[in-house]
This record gives structure tokens, C-alpha cells and sequence, in this order.
């Protein structure tokens, strides 16, 4: 059963990983497409309809087999903790997926006013959010479980409202969203950029790059505090060995430091070649430099996350792009306030290319929350080990990941043909159909 477990847990990252290259680029583009139609700016507000659509469209596409999984791969966590992560699973399909459907087929499909336009922006904006909601809440679950009791061999939902509201469901939700914010700023200034280099489309070019620019630095800040922040203070109370394994920290003290650069050397049980900022990690888990953080030696073997090295680099690899998607942002803003930025060429350049980096922090960010929990399911309640279904053997598992990397390399292809036209044609060409 190891094997098999390996392999569905590798299955489930890659197709997860995958989706969420989609919908964090709809999340962050909802909010702009209505400040856009709230100051009449119609024609550049269809053209991130469009691409919004593009990316709504292949997030349905690869988030299906998501759900399968938990039938096909997790039958062990269906059958003991369905009745409380189904009802948000649930809750997502019936109450936010429809309305982001039946609304974003409102703006593609039918002539509607200005108006109308306005209005169901604003419900397609609702339904991407209150989407991510509820499936940032169950997900806030698996972390820190609340709002459920053990019925037999099962869980019971108890209180829907501590599942939906806990203080870990809100600062992942508050962290997650401005993360998509990101996203999406740099895919907005990244399109100025190419449109200024080329010398098309002027006016959309300046207000793609001034647009992008201004909320990518406010973003940028925000994902690292105060939403980041509060993360990591959570993640210190109620994760303490996932907070240890970030980090690299075996022996536990006061005055521990944030790690710059170092290797972890798990068998011997110490980091490598460590530069750390000396305080910082007890001032960012309990807000005092004296705050004693516990180190893995602190806790049973069996309770340590199951691959410390991935985590740890998984961890520093998300906050390094952090900061240099904040440094970049603020060069950009300092030469547009200087009225030099379209005239700035490696600017620019550096721009157009720099559109991934924000997505690759996410999926470090997924990494590090997902192998910090390990190695459990449900934090503290499920082990990874009993969840998995125990009739789907790793041959199985692995001509299905096979058939999922062939599949998803092809519709990888169409994405990149369908949105790179959407963006060779721009917003001028495009208004005109």
C-alpha cells in the first residue's frame, strides 16, 4: 500500500497544481474587470472578460477530476469525513459555480447594456470568490479542523459556521485571494509591457502597465503582511513541526532566526551552511524575540512532516519570489512615477517575462501548506495512510497519472494557442470581432 499511496498523492498534486494555474488568474481578474466597467473603460473590460473566459473554461475542465479523486483515490477520506467537507464542496457547486457560469455566459453571449454588463461583472466577481470561499474552507479543515464531532467511525457536522468562519478559514481565504491579485497584476502589467515593446494598442499598453504596476506592489505587500503573517502565526500555534520543518530547525531556543540560505541535512539532523536573520522567527510566529519556537527534536519522530527537504525548499522558494515580485513592483512604480517606465526597455522586457513568477509562489505556497500537514489528511484526526482508498493498487494509480500527463500536456498546448491569440488580437482588434 505504500507504493499506492505514493502514487495517489503525486497524482492528486499534479492534477491540483495543474488546476490552479486557471482559477487564481479568474479570481484576480474578477475585481478588475468591475473597477474597468465602473469607470466606463468597456472595450479593455471585454478584452479581460475574454481572458478571464479562456481561464474559467480550463479550470472546469481540469477541476472535475479533482473531485473524482476523492471517490477513485480517497475513498477513506469520503467515507469518514464526508459529511463535513461535502457540505462545502456542495455549497461551492450549488451556490457560486453556477452563478459565475450562467453570468460570464451573460457577458459572452447576449448584447447586453452597459448596465447590465456592470451587474453581472459584479455577480461573476461574487461567484469566483464565494467559489474560492468554500473550497479555501475546506480546505482550511484538513488544517484545523473545527465544527465537527466523531460519530462512530466517521465525523459529524456539528457547526457549519466554525467551519465556514474559524480564524484559519478567513486568513487562508484573505491570503489566497490577495495572492490571486497577484496573479493577476502581473498578467496585466506583463500584457502592457508586450503591447508597449510593440507598439501597439497605446492607450490599452498604459493602462494595462499603469493598472498592473500599482496593484502588483499593493498586492505584493499584502500577500506578505498582513495576510502572510497571520498565516505563519497560525501555522506556529497550531503546526509547530510544520513551522520547525519550513525552516530547517531541529533544536529548539529563543531568538531563533529566519534562514536565508542553508541546506537541510535531515539524517544528521542540523542545517547546512545557515545564513539567518537572528530573532526574526520568534518575532514572526509570537510577536517577541524571546518566543521559544520548538524545534523537531521537541516532537515525536512519527509526527515530523514525511519530506522535511521538499518543504524547506518549497517554503524559502515561495518567499524569495515574494520578494522579488515586491522589488520588482516598486522598481516599476518608482520609473512610472518618474514618467519613465514605458520608456525604460529592460524594464519592460523584465515585466513581459516576469508574468510567472507569481504562479510559481503559488504553487510553492500549495506545496508548503500541503506537505506541512503531513503526515496527516486532517490535521491531527485522519493520517494520509488511512485515507486512501485500499482497492486502487499503484499500477492503477499510475496508468491513470500517465493518461492525466498526456491529457493535460494537450490541453496545456490549447491554452497557451487560445489565450496567446486572444492577445495578439488585444483589445482593439478584439472590440471590433
Amino acid at each position: 500500500m505504500d507504493g499506492a499511496l505514493l502514487w495517489h498523492r503525486l497524482q492528486f498534486a499534479f492534477t491540483a497544481l495543474f488546476h490552479y494555474i486557471f482559477p487564481q488568474l479568474t479570481m484576480g481578474l474578477a475585481p478588475v474587470i468591475v473597477w474597468l466597467r465602473l469607470r466606463r473603460e468597456e472595450r479593455l473590460a471585454d478584452f479581460l472578460t475574454r481572458v478571464f473566459a479562456i481561464n474559467f473554461a480550463f479550470g472546469v475542465v481540469t477541476g472535475f477530476p479533482m473531485e473524482f479523486q476523492f471517490g477513485t483515490n480517497w475513498a477513506g477520506l469520503a467515507r469518514y469525513a464526508g459529511d463535513v467537507i461535502g457540505q462545502t464542496l456542495a455549497m461551492e457547486g450549488i451556490f457560486a459555480f453556477f452563478l459565475e457560469s450562467i453570468f460570464l455566459g451573460v457577458l459572452l453571449w447576449s448584447k447586453p447594456t452597459p448596465r447590465q454588463k456592470l451587474g453581472a461583472s459584479i455577480a461573476l466577481w461574487v461567484g469566483s470568490w464565494l467559489s474560492a470561499y468554500f473550497i479555501l474552507a475546506t480546505h482550511a479543515f484538513t488544517e484545523h479542523p473545527r465544527g465537527y464531532v466523531h460519530a462512530g467511525d466517521k465525523l459529524a457536522l456539528v457547526d457549519l459556521s466554525e467551519v465556514l468562519f474559524n480564524r484559519w478559514a478567513l486568513t487562508e481565504v484573505a491570503h489566497t485571494l490577495v495572492a490571486a491579485l497577484v496573479t493577476a497584476s502581473f498578467v496585466l502589467a506583463a500584457m502592457g509591457a508586450f503591447y508597449t515593446l510593440s507598439k501597439r494598442h497605446a492607450p490599452e499598453a498604459r493602462r494595462l502597465l499603469g493598472l498592473g504596476t500599482a496593484l502588483g506592489l499593493a498586492t505584493s505587500l499584502a500577500v506578505a503582511f498582513p495576510t502572510g503573517d497571520q498565516q505563519a502565526k497560525l501555522v506556529a500555534r497550531h503546526q509547530e513541526p510544520a513551522l520547525a520543518a519550513m525552516e530547517g530547525r531541529f533544536e529548539s531556543g529563543a531568538m531563533a532566526g529566519i534562514t536565508l540560505i542553508g541546506q537541510p541535512n535531515v539524517p544528521e539532523q542540523r542545517l547546512d551552511n545557515p545564513i539567518r536573520v537572528p530573532g526574526a522567527l520568534s518575532f514572526l510566529a509570537y510577536g517577541t524575540f524571546h518566543g521559544d519556537v520548538r524545534g523537531l527534536n521537541a516532537f515525536p519522530r512519527d509526527e515530523w512532516p514525511q519530506n522535511i527537504e521538499l518543504l524547506y525548499y518549497a517554503f524559502h522558494l515561495m518567499a524569495g519570489i515574494g520578494t522579488l515580485m515586491i522589488g520588482l513592483m516598486a522598481l516599476a512604480m518608482l520609473q512610472r512615477f518618474r514618467k519613465r517606465l514605458e520608456a525604460t526597455r529592460p524594464l519592460l522586457w523584465t515585466l513581459m517575462l516576469a508574468f510567472p513568477l507569481p504562479y510559481i509562489a503559488n504553487a510553492a505556497g500549495w506545496l508548503t501548506a500541503e506537505l506541512g500537514r503531513q503526515p496527516w489528511v486532517i490535521y491531527g484526526v485522519l493520517r494520509t495512510r488511512d485515507a486512501a482508498s485500499t482497492n486502487v493498487h499503484s499500477g492503477d494509480v499510475l496508468f491513470t497519472l500517465i493518461g492525466f500527463c498526456g491529457l493535460y500536456l494537450m490541453l496545456g498546448l490549447f491554452f497557451v494557442f487560445l489565450i496567446g491569440r486572444e492577445i495578439m488580437r488585444g483589445p482593439g482588434e478584439a472590440a471590433h470581432g
